[in-house]
């Protein structure tokens, strides 16, 4: 995958202005290499060890919204940290992670840096922070007002039942019931069920009669 590397001063441009000294700070005492690519729908951001001539690496996808961007920063971030101060055998998002998420996030819930409607969310899941933000239905519900326009796409929630919608591979599904977090869609193909996050990205599709 190509990426697009940019030196740490153009930093501010991808998150928060009140958030970029202290970030940056961060960056350099750990001597991070920070990679922001393009995107990729598997993943916001991921971190790699330091190992050899290497130094620990983070990348972020570059077409997340400032606040969504600088909140994939810090969950990686309080990884390094955690495998710095606890070793690197601990559960990936175990507690150790989240007690140095919590306390790296905590010096940036500030009004100055994010919209009320974020803050509050943050503030609401300290006490047991998700190991993606993906997993927090009502930060993702927050984060998305700040998502540039996307004419074209809805999210699956959006599709009516009995509706269809096409991924970005091509694979057509129509959408079913609820459940309780997850949407059931049936492809069209295969007739295959699969389970949705009802905020996941789709293109409406419409059946020819």
């Amino acid at each position: 995958m190509s990426t697009l590397r940019k030196p740490i001063e153009y930093l501010k441009y991808y998150i928060p202005e009140n958030a970029a000294e202290a970030v940056i700070n961060i960056i350099n005492y750990y001597k991070v290499h920070l990679t922001i690519t393009r995107d990729r729908k598997t993943r916001y951001g991921d971190y790699r060890f330091a190992h050899g001539p290497y130094p620990h690496r983070i990348t972020v996808n570059s077409t997340l919204n400032k606040y969504a961007f600088l909140i994939t920063l810090i969950h990686e971030l309080a990884h390094l940290v955690a495998f710095d101060n606890y070793g690197a055998r601990i559960a990936a998002h175990g507690k150790e992670w989240k007690h140095t998420y919590a306390l790296l996030l905590k010096d940036f819930l500030r009004e100055d840096i994010f919209p009320a409607d974020i803050l509050n969310v943050l503030r609401n899941s300290l006490h047991n922070l998700p190991a993606s933000s993906c997993a927090d239905e009502n930060l993702m519900r927050a984060l998305r007002k700040y998502d540039e326009a996307k004419p074209f796409m809805k999210t699956v929630e959006e599709i009516a039942e009995g509706g269809y919608f096409q991924l970005e591979k091509g694979q057509i599904f129509r959408r079913e019931h609820k459940l309780r977090k997850r949407i059931q869609c049936t492809e069209i193909k295969t007739g295959k069920i699969y389970l949705f996050n009802p905020l996941y990205e789709v293109k409406e599709y419409r059946i020819q009669q």
